[in-house]
């Protein structure tokens, strides 16, 4: 029995160590475009690689899919992320959970999870094959032909699609799954780039560039509301950060631009009520009268968004706190929790996952086979799933991967 398995990132890998660990004698061809494995892997996570989640309850976990969740839950439940965590360890990777649930390799290097792969497919019946691009891939008979860009063919049982989304489309992820998955008879969602930071049409974030918040609360409403709480910070051109990626993902399939701006609201004190705002600054006022406003402000935040306060407010910085109106102190504490911002683009290069994909109603969740060409599976990006930051899309990847592999592998 020979398998195809069609791009080396997460899923690709994780299933070919699979069928290699379930039947050794089964001849698995890994085939990669790129010329060595796990290219997104190994940059994912700022290059640390955030392996997967710190969370151990599976409810919470599937909850951070915005798409996908529930076709996970089969596959997520059978690796989970202590079962993904365990493995790696098990192939000679320590691996951490930090502060904020994220788990990283212990040397925060990626290219030692991808190593792991390396050395259980070296000697052993998995081909690695790098620097080979497919062009086609056809049913023939029982079985597939997949040809390549040089006119060479291999035929094979069965295929395992694994090549990834449109996102850091530098690391060969450049969506040539999808025509296959069409070419076999499969549906393809709309596609749209998420986890990507914003661009504002103010210009005023970047004289705060690189001021960040532990947790803030961040609104947008098209026809309906959306709403994530969590860290982010402004950059040179706008926002980024979790919180950012994380509605960015929510808000994929939404259309902004330049001539059509998503209104971005920004509470940077998510756990205060707006009147309970007004006299945390009318006390400061107070307990310092004799000082300036712009000095009063500095207790509440850093001096640069200070100044940009008193400036989108046309606020004197230099009047005595006593001399601070009511009315002056409602629209200080109104703009604080819900700060206006124009978002008029995605932030060029940081799309770290494509949502849309394979359709997941043509695709066994138990075992990634496809429900229209037996013997054909899908994993990792190519289908419609994906999930915010904190390591959750490899999370999906390890997790389908698996599965493919230990169904593709059965019967041999």
């Amino acid at each position: 029995m020979k398998i195809a398995i069609v791009g080396a990132g997460a899923a690709g890998l994780m299933a070919a160590a699979t069928i290699h660990e379930h039947n050794p004698k089964a001849e698995v061809f890994l085939i990669e475009k790129n010329n060595g494995l796990g290219k997104k892997v190994i940059i994912s996570g700022g290059g640390r690689c955030n392996v997967t989640t710190g969370l151990r309850d599976i409810r919470e976990v599937l909850s951070k899919y915005p798409r996908g969740g529930k076709f996970l839950n089969s596959v997520m439940r059978r690796f989970p992320p202590e079962a993904v965590y365990d493995w790696f360890e098990a192939h000679g990777v320590p691996l951490k959970i930090e502060d904020d649930l994220r788990a990283f390799p212990l040397s925060n290097d990626g290219h030692d999870i991808v190593g792991a792969f390396e050395r259980l497919f070296d000697g052993s019946n998995v081909r690695v094959w790098l620097n080979r691009h497919v062009v086609k891939i056809e049913k023939q008979g029982s079985g597939y032909r997949v040809s390549f860009k040089d006119g060479e063919t291999l035929d094979v049982e069965r295929v395992i699609l694994t090549t990834g989304g449109q996102a850091f489309r530098h690391t060969g992820s450049t969506g040539d799954g999808y025509a296959f998955a069409e070419s076999l008879g499969h549906s393809v969602t709309a596609l749209a780039p998420s986890l990507n930071s914003f661009f504002t049409k103010e210009s005023w974030p970047k004289d705060v560039s690189g001021l960040s918040f532990e947790k803030a609360r961040l609104r947008t409403r098209f026809e309906k509301a959306y709403e994530f709480t969590g860290p982010f910070l402004f950059t040179h051109r706008g926002v980024s950060g979790p919180a950012v990626f994380a509605l960015s993902s929510l808000v994929a399939f939404e259309t902004y631009d330049a001539a059509r701006p998503m209104r971005l609201l920004i509470d940077i004190f998510p756990d205060l009520s707006e009147e309970a705002l007004i006299k945390k600054i009318e006390t400061l006022l107070q307990a310092h009268g004799k000082k300036l406003l712009g000095t009063i402000l500095d207790f509440l935040m850093s001096k640069s968004l200070a100044d940009v306060v008193c400036r989108e407010l046309q606020l004197d910085a230099h009047t005595r706190a006593a001399e601070v109106s009511k009315k002056e102190m409602r629209r200080l504490a109104a703009w604080l929790k819900s700060i206006p911002l124009s978002v008029v683009g995605r932030g060029a290069g940081d799309e770290f996952v494509t949502a849309g994909g394979v359709d997941l109603a043509d695709v066994d969740p138990r075992t990634m086979e496809s429900k229209i060409s037996p013997g054909l599976y899908f994993a990792g990006e190519i289908l419609d799933i994906d999930g915010f930051t904190g390591g959750f899309n490899l999370q999906a990847s390890w997790a389908a991967g698996r599965a493919a592999g230990e169904s593709a592998s059965e019967g041999m």
